[in-house]
């Protein structure tokens, strides 16, 4: 652990002028109290008066003066002893003022000029440091400890982990993780089932599944519960093939699957389009006795739609309230996002009635649903005066407001959503790329490239910065307006966040090329502007094989 290790150096010039006392049996104290000691030192020779004076400064949080009395210790014959230091950390530790830095100063001073740390030093200061909270060096007391050839207990080690999975510290729980397998240690259940959790829904899923894969092979795999997230995770990620060459391996060492489980590659099958084995699954689970839930069934619903098997989905759902599963609140979110998408107003008002009668209030997903299919059929105004509404009653999440910003982008308002977007975080708001993204693309139909360029510099990006999406804004814009000049800014600074051009995106997003898109980039390209960008070839290729005819005059495509 670099962090540990330079720590230990940076108190290493501290930690010589205090422990070169106890070397060297100097009469000074290293911590600027030489006349105070030297009167007790005229007082005081007695070893059990001394210790309880030490103990005294320690437990009260006085780490300086109770360092002191444990040096006053070196006139008595082979004091201090490892005990004593040890003594020392104890007593200091149950003050409820103890300093990290005290403890590591200590810990240094002992290994460099002695009485050196024994198990029980290392035991007692990596409990300190698990009580203090200092994950980083109870990490570094355990890689001492194995380097020293002692061995940490189970406690401790389990402790350790369990701290790093608390504060979501993921990957020094993977080195926790790593030292408790040197000494053949294996996670709780509890700790381990929350520690796969946490990596799958980090995106971590191959440390995952070394976790999985280790304690398999050891056998201390308990339960579904531990796997299931892996499930979950690699059907995410469009690999539910290999989801379900883990469904049949666990099934063969006679783990017995639940609902979560097979619902997890129902989801995979749908996010791939897969409808045969997703129908497919749903028999074979029921014929194993596992009874889908609402869940399960709210996904075949949502993948029916998505498929534009509307009829199919509705008798879906009464198929799945005939065997006993009432829809919740995320099924009808999801049926009345399509009866928006449908324009069919009588039936949301009918589904809204519905859904009041079994006392399910909308959510901001509700909301967002509503609004969001109001918008896609090009019902503007119905959609902005359902969000004022809304955000009346406080209701409102980043969501809501991004179809908000949309709604006002549509009708050309792009400076009032910016307006609004900084006052709303004036007063906490915390937006997201959709929320720039969207005001972004709004100058960008108005034709405000100027601006759309500064706020692509200005905006509070996530960490991920800018993504393609903004890019192809910006760049489509630039080409209908025939500025080159801010293509070939755009293309820096793609190249800089090692964005691609990606001509299908732009498409997708609505900012299809035109003759002007031709016309300005085989410009630039003639005069040699865009020499170090041959990813503009892909833009031509793509105009010239879409076969557009060249109505425009030569004028405008000059810019």
């Amino acid at each position: 652990m670099p962090f540990c290790l330079s720590s230990a150096v940076t108190y290493s010039c501290r930690v010589c002028r205090k422990f070169r006392v106890l070397a060297r049996f100097s009469t000074s104290c290293a911590l600027n109290t030489v006349d105070y000691l030297k009167e007790i030192d005229t007082r005081v020779s007695d070893y059990p008066e001394l210790q309880r004076r030490m103990q005294s400064y320690a437990i009260s949080g006085d780490f300086s003066n109770a360092f002191s009395t444990l040096n006053l210790m070196k006139n008595i014959d082979g004091k201090p002893t490892v005990y004593d230091c040890n003594a020392l950390v104890y007593f200091y530790l149950k003050s409820k003022n103890a300093c990290w830095q005290e403890l590591v100063e200590m810990y240094t001073g002992m290994k460099r000029f002695g009485p050196p740390p024994v198990a029980s030093t290392f035991n007692t200061l990596l409990n300190g440091m698990l009580l203090l909270g200092d994950l980083k060096h109870a990490i570094f007391i355990v890689e001492e400890m194995y380097r020293n050839h002692f061995v940490p207990s189970f406690t401790s080690l389990s402790k350790t982990l369990k701290m790093a999975v608390k504060v979501g510290n993921l990957l020094d729980g993977l080195v926790v993780f790593e030292l408790m397998l040197r000494y053949d240690y294996h996670p709780t259940e509890p700790t381990l089932n929350k520690f796969i959790l946490m990596l799958c829904d980090a995106g971590m899923v191959s440390d995952a599944c070394f976790v999985f894969s280790v304690l398999l092979r050891k056998s201390y795999v308990y339960s579904v519960y531990c796997y299931n997230p892996i499930l979950w995770a690699l059907c995410k990620t469009g690999r539910s093939y290999i989801a379900l060459q883990l469904f049949y391996l666990m099934k063969k060492k006679g783990f017995v699957h639940n609902v979560c489980s097979y619902t997890a590659l129902i989801y995979g099958f749908c996010r791939e389009g897969l409808q045969d084995n997703v129908f497919q699954w749903l028999d074979f689970m029921q014929s194993n006795g596992c009874k889908p839930n609402v869940i399960t069934y709210t996904i075949i619903v949502k993948f029916l739609f998505d498929n534009g098997k509307f009829e199919e989905a509705m008798d879906f759902v009464s198929k799945m309230e005939r065997e006993g599963c009432n829809p919740d609140l995320l099924t009808y979110n999801v049926i009345l996002r399509e009866l928006c998408h449908r324009d069919r107003l009588d039936d949301i008002s009918e589904l809204i009635q519905v859904m009041d009668q079994k006392g399910l209030s909308p959510d901001s997903y509700s909301y967002a649903a509503l609004c969001g299919g109001l918008l896609k059929i090009g019902k503007v105004g119905d959609a902005c005066e359902l969000l004022l509404d809304i955000f009346s009653n406080g209701t409102a999440d980043v969501a809501v407001y991004n179809i908000y910003f949309r709604c006002l982008c549509q009708e050309n308002k792009s400076r009032e959503a910016l307006s609004q977007l900084k006052r709303m975080m004036k007063v906490g708001f915390k937006p997201n790329n959709v929320s720039y993204n969207t005001i972004l693309s709004g100058f960008c139909k108005e034709k405000n490239i100027n601006e759309a360029v500064e706020l692509l510099y200005h905006f509070e990006w996530d960490v991920n910065g800018p993504d393609a999406v903004t890019f192809n804004a910006i760049l489509s814009t630039a080409c209908r307006l025939g500025n080159s000049a801010i293509i070939q800014r755009i293309l820096y600074h793609m190249r800089y966040e090692d964005m691609k051009l990606n001509i299908f995106t732009m498409v997708v997003q609505g900012f299809q090329p035109d003759e002007v898109t031709l016309g300005i980039l085989s410009q630039a390209v003639s005069n040699g502007s865009m020499k170090r960008f041959p990813e503009v070839a892909k833009v031509l290729d793509w105009v010239i094989s879409n076969d557009f005819q060249k109505e425009t005059d030569q004028k405008t495509i000059a810019g």
